[in-house]
């Protein structure tokens, strides 16, 4: 019977310690490229495999990483898992996914029933609960595109107060002073900020802010669509709109197009699929899911490669990307 090949065998091939050798199969990206290509020769030759069970055993706990995004269908976080996915198999971890569902009260026992699984980590998109209950835990958490409530933990954010301010003074710098929101609903971190930005750029920019052009708890593009409808029968119209997210954004496109009002610029937080497809194609904040997912799984590595110290909150900029919707000027300006 062969011997079985061992991580020391390896190692011993290749030239390097048993440490290196294991960082290299656990996809450390810090090994330099040539003791890299040794080690993974070195694995070739000899037909090194890893035991998962037995590293499993070992370390007591599973080779799982768990991710819990607000739902799975929502076209944003599925790119999250998505580059989640991509980046965290390679190291020999299988991703479980659930969704923590808006309002739907579960959101503790869902990270709880994560943690009696034994997983190596998680990923969490936290909403409303209060994580202090996190604070005894050893397992390493990374919070993404929001902060925990009650518990100083790594974050992975993206600037999304900038990202508002961004789009009111680009669609202001285009002549623009009615400007109208479409926003999902306050009680979502994120919204708040976006909300928040638009407010101060609209002061910022000496422009008046009307209680009847920012429509708020547009929780998908159906409801969306119909506060743009409603947004277009006022006696003064808007001229541009403001979407804060992709899933709304839709909603605004379909409305403008089924109206013939494609003359209204629009600017999205968070691009959405067809938005550089149709005319004009819709000019878009970059609130990136893949690079969120990126940092995740980075600030998750780094914690299971023995990390300590203090938090770290990772703030993602968010580019605007200039598509032709936001760009066009008011109507008073093309009738002249």
């Amino acid at each position: 019977m062969n011997k079985m090949v061992t991580l020391a065998d390896v190692a011993r091939a290749a030239g390097v310690s048993a440490k290196t050798a294991s960082r290299v199969i656990n996809g450390d990206p810090q090994v330099a490229p040539a003791t890299r290509a040794r080690v993974e020769a070195a694995v070739e030759a000899l037909g090194y495999q890893v035991n998962v069970l037995a590293r499993s055993l070992r370390r007591g706990h599973d080779n799982v990483v768990g991710v819990i995004v607000e739902s799975v269908r929502d076209p944003f976080f599925s790119e999250v898992i998505g580059e989640l996915e991509q980046l965290i198999t390679p190291r020999g971890f299988t991703v479980m996914v659930a969704s923590n569902t808006r309002g739907s009260g579960r959101e503790r026992e869902i990270v709880e029933g994560f943690i009696q699984r034994s997983l190596v980590g998680m990923i969490v998109t936290p909403q409303d609960a209060d994580y202090s209950f996190l604070r005894s835990i050893r397992m390493p958490v990374v919070f993404i595109d929001r902060r925990p409530r009650n518990l100083d933990a790594d974050v992975v954010l993206a600037d999304d107060r900038g990202a508002t301010l961004e789009g009111v003074n680009h669609l202001a710098r285009y002549g623009h002073r009615s400007i109208a929101l479409i926003s999902d609903a306050l009680d979502v971190q994120t919204v708040r900020n976006r909300y928040e930005g638009y407010l101060d750029a609209m002061r910022e920019a000496g422009l008046p802010v009307d209680p009847s052009m920012v429509r708020i708890g547009c929780l998908d593009a159906d409801m969306a669509e119909k506060e743009t409808v409603d947004l277009l029968h006022l006696p003064q119209p808007p001229t541009a709109i403001l979407s804060t997210r992709g899933e709304t954004s839709q909603g605004v496109v379909r409305a403008l197009h089924r109206h013939d009002a494609t003359d209204v610029a629009v600017v999205s937080v968070g691009d959405f699929a067809l938005a550089d497809s149709v005319t004009p194609a819709i000019t878009v904040l970059d609130h990136s899911p893949t690079l969120i997912g990126r940092y995740a799984a980075e600030r998750l590595f780094a914690r299971l490669d023995g990390e300590s110290g203090h938090p770290i909150t990772t703030t993602i900029p968010v580019p605007l990307i200039a598509r032709g919707s936001g760009e066009l000027p008011p109507r008073a300006a093309v009738s002249g």
